[in-house]
């Protein structure tokens, strides 16, 4: 990200908009919030990921002279605003939620303080960097929730649409819990392990099946998983992948890692017949993986079966995130500063219920069960408005206002999810290494109620409302008929 000038990655609406508050004199602060309205694939859940390269952006963002002779050949902007840009520089505040951390929709996942002519400029490559990265991190944690502890191998690059989605793509994959990737250049940008066996041609190119297999064993020993499924995965496939597996045997020499690989057929019914002959041969340790257009309710259907795979290679159906392409996060203006610097909340009204917004400067407090440590609920308030968990705390659906639920005090604990990244324009916060991203992730997968985690009919935690900004939301409204 740093050696690439992603300053005109934007809509050009954003430049116009940011000349026309440069002409009438509003550069005002305002506060934006980035949120999504629903989970990907009809889940429960969704995995916050990019925060890293936004953070990059945001240092890194500068008009160049190329940027600003491009803009000026459009003939669309005046020579005094085309000035402003030669010298921009972001300078406000970004909170945002450390990425692994597990997001319901409605609530901000990221939060801009700045001017608005630099809050509005930043909005759509946040929402690029975003919007992709927790999309394939989402698909990630439901694919590998499917293998239920089965190592789970993302290697979509050749099908993701293009370089950078294959490469963030991969990063993202990786923090929602796939052990490794397919991807040299990732595993080189991210320190992320890369992995993967030998294609068909591999095989096709040697006189038979069995001296292809011999070969590949010989060069890579202690990773030695062997593709079957080129000739005939029961009768020629595996009978070679044992006999070299004997010989290596027969030789002192023990693999850290072998096994086969199928890539077509009835995966439950060839899977299990590799497993009886496995043991049968001696090689009750060796993996059984399996790819072929794989995905989660794939997965879990052969898990149903009795499959007996132990590793999944999952390539398209993950970094394209197929069945749900696009992650709907968006960006709204929630407040903006008077003469004062007090913050006036705003609020957009529509038809839709879902696309009202919540007005006002807010944080978000994540609500868990004392006793299980499973998430309750998550309440969206007012920056100024402070709770104890010592207290009795009453949450309520702001859709259906009487649904209502008290906690006693001491059941239960809060913490505050938004965490100061950029202020005044400088990093405040350096992210971890994307290994220990994934592990911070599983662990707050681990607070989900089961519930919320399958992929039929998920449960949708409470995302509710304290009393001060549901009554000011209501307020608002009224005001704007």
């Amino acid at each position: 990200m740093s050696t690439l000038n992603l300053t005109l990655l934007t809509d050009l609406y954003e430049l116009t908009m940011m000349q026309g508050y440069f002409k009438a004199g509003n550069n005002e602060m305002a506060v934006f919030d980035a949120f999504y309205r629903s989970n990907p694939c009809n889940g429960g859940y969704a995995i916050c990921a990019g925060l890293e390269q936004v953070i990059d952006y945001i240092e890194n963002l500068h008009f160049d002279k190329e940027d600003i002779t491009y803009l000026r050949s459009l003939k669309m902007f005046d020579e005094d605003f085309l000035e402003y840009l030669e010298g921009f520089r972001f300078s406000g505040d970004i909170y945002a939620l450390p990425e692994g951390t597990v997001m319901f929709p409605r609530e901000p996942m990221l939060k801009v303080i700045a001017p608005i002519m630099e809050a509005q400029l930043v909005e759509t490559a946040i929402l690029n960097i975003i919007n992709h990265q927790s999309l394939i991190a989402t698909k990630a944690s439901r694919v590998c929730y499917a293998a239920q502890g089965d190592g789970v191998m993302e290697f979509g690059l050749r099908r993701a649409q293009g370089p950078d989605s294959g490469v963030y793509g991969a990063r993202a994959a990786i923090i929602g819990g796939c052990k490794g990737t397919s991807n040299v250049l990732a595993g080189q940008m991210f320190n992320v392990p890369v992995l993967g066996t030998h294609a068909h041609s591999w095989i096709m190119s040697f006189p038979d099946e069995y001296t292809a297999f011999k070969t590949y064993a010989k060069l890579y020993p202690n990773a030695c998983t062997l593709l079957v499924d080129t000739y005939d995965t029961l009768h020629s496939g595996v009978p070679n992948a044992i006999r070299v597996f004997t010989e290596l045997r027969e030789a002192g020499i023990h693999p850290k890692s072998y096994g086969i690989r199928m890539d077509s057929g009835d995966l439950a019914y060839l899977s299990k017949e590799v497993r009886k002959m496995l043991d049968e041969a001696g090689f009750k340790d060796a993996v059984i993986a399996a790819s072929n257009d794989l995905d989660e309710y794939l997965i879990e259907s052969l898990k149903s079966q009795g499959a007996a795979i132990t590793s999944w290679g999952v390539g398209t159906n993950l970094i394209t995130s197929k069945d749900n392409p696009s992650f709907g996060g968006v960006y709204k203006l929630a407040a903006i500063a008077d003469k004062d610097g007090n913050f006036i909340p705003k609020i957009k009204k529509s038809e839709n219920i879902e696309k009202v917004t919540n007005p006002g400067n807010k944080k978000v407090l994540r609500i868990y069960d004392k006793e299980t440590g499973k998430v309750k609920a998550d309440l969206i308030c007012l920056e100024d408005e402070t709770y104890n968990s010592a207290d009795e705390l009453v949450l309520f659906d702001p859709n259906a206002p009487w649904k209502r639920t008290k906690l006693m005090g001491g059941t239960y604990t809060i913490r505050e999810l938004l965490i100061p990244v950029i202020k005044n324009g400088k990093a405040v916060y350096h992210s971890p290494k994307v290994m220990e991203i994934q592990a911070y992730c599983n662990e707050e997968k681990e607070t989900l109620w089961d519930g919320s985690k399958r992929f039929a009919f998920a449960q949708l935690p409470h995302v509710d409302l304290s009393q001060k900004l549901y009554d000011l939301k209501v307020k608002l409204l009224h005001e704007a008929e």
